[in-house]
């Protein structure tokens, strides 16, 4: 099965050349255009974060919009050609970075249409991800697997532990509501779970507290039922891990190099060739 963006035959010569330059990631050209569209994506950021400040806004609000619609229309002309040069047009369209691609260019146009704000432009920020790419990080896509695997296994366990700490929340927020009451700021039911939330996380915004000895006797002991509580879904996500590190082994595909696999994988789990 061919790579979606490896050149195919009988196809123009500077389709061919461009794909190379907007896909490739193995030559100086395909660096370079990588880096420099980096560069304007940071720009692009940075653009929307200074206009967001309503000093810098007022003063240099105008020239905010200009390049605003111009990194606008260099994210056009770069999804475009990448739509052209593209060997399939609807694998690229429909893949992550695809969908990324074109969320780039939407908010804008969608601002002028319907008057969306041009916050939703922070969504460029996405595809700072082409990073990963450039510098090559593509080798610690086995840890990433082991990590999507450790946390699809682990999904039951924390579930249920989620639901048995939302039991204790429920029965606390009800008893706390009892005993502390409307005077002391637990107005109703939903107001002290939302207290017995913040206390089992230890989070601890100090905006509501007990103050009867009750209270503040089982607030204690929420506060050190909450450190084990932190541990539990760790402990299992950490297990989990573990195991399915065990699992994989590093073993190329020949057709997209992925390298990471079950050890009794007999086709790549990316692209479904058969492997060596």
């Amino acid at each position: 099965m061919a790579s979606p963006n490896s050149p195919a035959p009988h196809r123009a010569p500077w389709r061919e050349k461009w794909n190379v330059i907007i896909f490739g990631h193995d030559t100086f050209a395909g660096h370079l255009f990588d880096l420099l569209l980096l560069i304007v994506i940071l720009l692009s950021v940075l653009v929307v974060l200074l206009d967001s400040v309503r000093k810098l806004h007022d003063s240099y609000g105008s020239y905010f919009l200009v390049a605003e619609w111009c990194f606008t229309l260099l994210f056009t002309l770069e999804y475009v050609a990448r739509l052209a040069c593209a060997t399939n047009v609807r694998r690229y369209a429909t893949s992550f970075f695809g969908i990324v691609d074109f969320i780039a260019v939407v908010p804008v146009y969608l601002g002028l249409v319907f008057g969306i704000t041009h916050t939703f432009t922070l969504a460029r920020a996405l595809r700072l991800l082409r990073i990963f790419r450039i510098l090559k990080l593509t080798q610690f896509m086995g840890e990433a697997t082991a990590l999507r695997i450790a946390l699809r296994a682990s999904l039951y366990k924390i579930t249920i532990f989620i639901f048995a700490v939302l039991t204790v929340v429920i029965l606390v927020g009800a008893l706390m509501y009892q005993i502390e009451g409307e005077q002391y700021g637990f107005t109703s039911i939903p107001t002290a779970m939302y207290w017995a939330i913040v206390t089992v996380t230890t989070v601890g915004y100090g905006d509501i507290s007990p103050h009867t000895v009750a209270g503040r006797m089982i607030a204690s002991v929420l506060m050190v039922l909450g450190y084990g509580i932190i541990a539990v879904p760790t402990g299992i996500v950490s297990f989990e891990f573990a195991r399915a590190s065990t699992q994989l082994i590093q073993r190329p595909c020949p057709n997209c190099l992925f390298s990471f696999h079950d050890k009794d994988a007999s086709h790549c789990k990316r692209c479904g060739s058969l492997l060596g």
